[in-house]
């Protein structure tokens, strides 16, 4: 009993400290929004911008971590949590896969929209006073904290990666969300299709929310912030960065109580002898 609280504590530990780097290294740009650039301040500027990167990728493998011991424990030792619902209601074969594929397309799909992947047939980075590609350089300064340190990288004069933390972070942690949402969905329409007594609303509540990045590309693309403007990057403009960051933030809180709700419903068919049986 006293290792297995030890073992949940160590993965609560890990992710706690995994958002915590990921807040203090957007804090560390706080006071830089209105820094003035000169020669001697560079170099200190591209330290911070390199740390953040490294602590930004540090909090990943944190988190995943920690969710993943989280994960092989509910399997392992099953109990009546929502929680333990969950992981034992994707621990199948074919959940796996649709949380694998959705999250990587929903992933290719949120960097293409918000302009982590870039491909501008119309623009020639070399025009923007870029080098000859392939070339990847740094940002350090100055924006907002999340915004900043940026990283340009071209393979082409019109193909290459735009990377501002905020969206990064947006990137890993939303795509795993609509994975789970709809690994656990998949998991409803199973019971569904068996006869269980969950119903169709729950078997396509989380398919509601496969798409926060959407809202956000739609409403841009309906009023057209950002044509022609191009003072907060090559290929963004703040406005289109603000509100598409915005739209999927707000979607974050609703991505975390669909699988609750899900589960509350496996949960019922499960004590009505519909119990999941991963396969």
């Amino acid at each position: 009993m006293e290792k297995q609280k030890i073992v949940n504590r160590s993965y609560r530990t890990l992710i706690i400290i995994g958002f915590v780097a990921i807040a203090v290294s957007f804090l560390a740009y706080a006071k830089n929004d209105s820094t003035i650039v000169t020669p001697a301040a560079m170099p200190a500027l591209q330290r911070l911008a390199v740390a953040t990167y490294v602590v930004l990728m540090a909090a990943f493998v944190a988190i995943g971590w920690g969710l993943y011991k989280f994960y092989k424990i509910k399997t392992s030792t099953p109990d009546s949590s929502v929680s333990s619902t969950i992981a034992n209601a994707i621990n199948s074969k074919r959940a796996k896969k649709i949380l694998v594929v959705s999250t990587i397309g929903y992933g290719i799909f949120f960097a293409i929209t918000s302009g982590i992947i870039i491909y501008k047939p119309d623009i020639n980075a070399t025009d923007y006073g870029f080098p000859k590609p392939p070339h990847i350089e740094l940002s350090p300064c100055c924006d907002l904290p999340g915004y900043m340190p940026m990283i340009f990288a071209f393979f082409t004069e019109h193909v290459g990666l735009q990377i501002i933390p905020l969206n990064l972070v947006l990137l890993v942690i939303v795509s795993f969300l609509v994975g789970i949402n709809f690994a656990l969905s998949s998991a409803v329409f199973a019971i569904v299709r068996a006869g269980g007594n969950v119903g169709a609303v729950g078997a396509v509540t989380g398919l509601f929310v496969g798409c926060p990045t959407c809202a956000g590309t739609a409403f841009t693309m309906l009023f057209g912030f950002g044509a022609g403007a191009t003072s907060f990057t090559l290929f963004l403009t703040s406005y289109e960065a603000e509100i598409q960051t915005l739209f999927i933030a707000i979607s974050i809180p609703i991505l975390l109580v669909t699988p609750i709700i899900m589960a509350r419903k496996l949960q019922k068919a499960q004590n009505g002898n519909c119990a999941i049986q991963p396969s």
